[in-house]
């Protein structure tokens, strides 16, 4: 009798357990890009594009969610490293009328802060280095293969300049600039293996799967279903990868 009691109660314990792990797995909240992040996919999307008219509306909307001039600047400086030095200046240009607009209706937008003063005691190339690293989690192997053993200058002009000189700039944090850096991927198409690379890189920094998604969610919306589709087939790889 004693036992039966006992066995009877180790069930309704574990029954209980179960079912506070089936409530918090069903109310548990699902992670969400905040609109700061929303807003820098569709500026980074646009601006890679050259859709100057639909970027100018959503420079204001990045402005109206709490963007800083800084934050938005970086972003379109951004942009250059993987759509080049023509879109990136025209996105900038077109930021310029935004602000002198909005100047002239009286609005004021904070500047925000400035890129802080990188130590450059330490070669800019193990610089890159090191922050590649922390992007990847992976220590980079020293025998280079592919495109790097083929063309080695621009392994260097990777490590030196797009992972030292632009990554290394605090206005942006790493993931904010990886979510502009798949938006722009994305957008001109044909990069599927550098997509790909970088959105293992967004896993690795934190953001979730339900984030992702709602990035390339964000490109489709603003930028079209089309730069989106072949988005999402290789967020679907990386993330079957991922089981």
């Amino acid at each position: 009798m004693k036992k039966t009691k006992i066995i009877v109660g180790l069930a309704l314990i574990f029954n209980m357990l179960l079912s506070m792990q089936n409530s918090y797995s069903q109310t548990a909240p699902v992670m969400r890009l905040n609109a700061k992040e929303q807003n820098l996919v569709s500026i980074g999307g646009l601006a890679a594009k050259g859709d100057l008219q639909r970027l100018k509306s959503q420079l204001e909307k990045g402005l109206n969610a709490g963007l800083t001039v800084n934050q938005i600047k970086e972003s379109l400086i951004h942009v250059y490293a993987y759509a080049g030095f023509p879109r990136s200046i025209r996105a900038l240009q077109t930021f310029m009328t935004v602000i002198d607009e909005r100047k002239a209706r009286g609005i004021v937008d904070a500047d925000g802060i400035v890129a802080s003063t990188i130590d450059t005691t330490e070669e800019k190339y193990e610089r890159g280095k090191e922050v590649l690293k922390k992007l990847t989690g992976v220590r980079e192997n020293e025998t280079k293969t592919g495109y790097a053993a083929f063309a080695p200058i621009i392994e260097v002009f990777l490590k030196e300049h797009l992972f030292a000189d632009i990554f290394e700039r605090d206005v942006l944090n790493y993931s904010e600039r990886e979510l502009v850096t798949v938006a722009v991927l994305s957008s001109i198409g044909g990069v599927e293996p550098m997509l790909r690379s970088h959105l293992n890189i967004c896993l690795h920094l934190g953001l979730t799967s339900e984030q992702l998604q709602q990035c390339v969610d964000i490109i489709a919306t603003s930028v079209g279903e089309k730069e989106a589709e072949q988005a999402h087939e290789v967020l679907n790889e990386v993330l079957l990868s991922k089981k």
